[in-house]
């Protein structure tokens, strides 16, 4: 898969931080998740488990399932999602299991995320075991635009964004290995 341009990236991403900013207002939490291929956007979600009454509609797996109705594939090899936070480990399974060639988001979530909590996206024991179902994990850039994310969240609720800051549940990568801008890479490339 080529390696989507910086611009190509702000642009996606300044799409998902307002597709979580519409989400809050529709009275959602703030989450938006972007799939494209190439310049291309397949698929955008909103969560939507408070208007579907389901708390597995997160932002990433609504879009996920859109982009796979839209392509006509399961496969998502070359394809890249964007989310404005972490995925957590479920999203994170469902992006391992369509097979996402890169994922790139945001804020950190330490407590709840699919790589900073329990690597589910980085786990290369997945495609060992079941190579017939998992390729190897996907290209992950964390921290990308993640002032502007934790700008939305303020601006959503100052208050729960303050409280969220204060219990470290969301903000910049704060694992070692996740700076800002850090990439785990398929082929231990330099970002």
């Amino acid at each position: 898969m080529k390696r989507p341009s910086i611009d190509l990236d702000r642009k996606m991403m300044t799409h998902c931080i307002a597709l979580s900013r519409a989400g809050a207002a529709a009275g959602e939490y703030p989450y938006g998740a972007v799939i494209s291929r190439g310049e291309e956007v397949v698929a955008e979600s909103i969560n939507r488990v408070r208007r579907d009454s389901d708390i597995t509609r997160h932002a990433e797996v609504v879009a996920i399932s859109a982009a796979q109705k839209t392509l006509g594939t399961v496969s998502l090899d070359d394809c890249t999602i964007y989310a404005n936070a972490e995925p957590c480990a479920l999203c994170c399974y469902a992006i391992r299991e369509s097979r996402i060639g890169r994922v790139v988001y945001g804020l950190g979530s330490p407590h709840m995320g699919g790589v900073s909590k329990w690597n589910v996206l980085a786990d290369e024991d997945l495609s060992r075991a079941m190579p017939e179902v998992f390729t190897p994990p996907p290209e992950i850039v964390a921290g990308f635009m993640a002032k502007e994310a934790e700008q939305a969240l303020f601006d959503w609720n100052p208050l729960v964004a303050k409280i969220i800051k204060e219990r470290g549940l969301f903000g910049a990568a704060t694992r070692p290995m996740a700076k800002r801008w850090h990439c785990i890479r398929r082929r231990a490339a330099v970002c």
